[in-house]
């Protein structure tokens, strides 16, 4: 791109008020749209967000990728689109590295890896790393595509998020736009970051409940894809 692009980000939430003050405070001035969806929170999530000067949308119907979907709805026809986390457990400072793989035309998606990068030690639970190779084992086996994280963290050119058709409302989300870039054959590479604790308790890998639910949606979505090519 030989002009800066406009980068759009877009931050699902639930309950993020201790945190998404320090999520926005970080993210590098050359993000011009800011779009926070507030996925039913009952603290002031929304208010701080828009103190900050965020777009807030409110998105009362639960799930990650129901969030997404609706922040999706709101963008503004940027160039690069970039999916954060409200609780802080990210560098959103990191984002600049994050999009220069898709600005040197090197790339369609990045995905932040938080297995190739700095770990604070209790950051990523073992039952997240478990599932991360798993899933990313699957998907190499399946599609021949080497990732080694379903990080949240990501940027994607806008024009491949339309290409993708996302449709995942919950747990899925991340592996469905992993899982269909591998089928597009789509340039996909990872870059490092930086992992720390989450301000908070998760709200999928925080519960056991979350955690099995997760995981089952995950491996049934990679499934779904295999089967959708076996059926040509």
């Amino acid at each position: 791109m030989d002009s800066p692009p406009f980068i759009a980000v877009i931050i699902p939430a639930l309950d993020e008020e201790q945190a998404i003050g320090n999520v926005l405070r970080d993210i590098p001035d050359a993000v011009q749209q800011i779009i926070v969806v507030d996925n039913g929170s009952r603290d002031g999530t929304a208010e701080v967000a828009r103190s900050m000067g965020a777009l807030v949308v409110e998105e009362p119907r639960r799930g990650y990728g129901q969030a997404c979907l609706t922040g999706i709805a709101q963008l503004a026809d940027p160039d690069i689109v970039v999916f954060l986390d409200g609780d802080y457990s990210d560098y959103p400072e990191e984002l600049t590295d994050l999009v220069e793989p898709i600005r040197s035309a090197e790339a369609d998606l990045v995905i932040g890896s938080r297995t190739l990068g700095e770990r604070e030690r209790g950051a990523l639970l073992p039952q997240a790393r478990f599932g991360n190779w798993i899933s990313t084992g699957l998907i190499r086996l399946f599609f021949g595509v080497s990732f080694t994280d379903l990080g949240p963290f990501r940027a994607l050119r806008a024009e491949v998020l339309q290409r993708l058709k996302m449709q995942d409302r919950d747990f899925g989300w991340t592996v469905e736009m992993q899982v269909k870039a591998a089928r597009l054959g789509l340039r996909s590479v990872e870059v490092p970051v930086r992992y720390r604790r989450r301000i908070g308790t998760s709200k999928i890998t925080g519960t056991l409940t979350g955690t099995v639910r997760a995981g089952y949606k995950i491996l049934w979505t990679i499934f779904r894809y295999v089967r959708y090519r076996e059926d040509g």
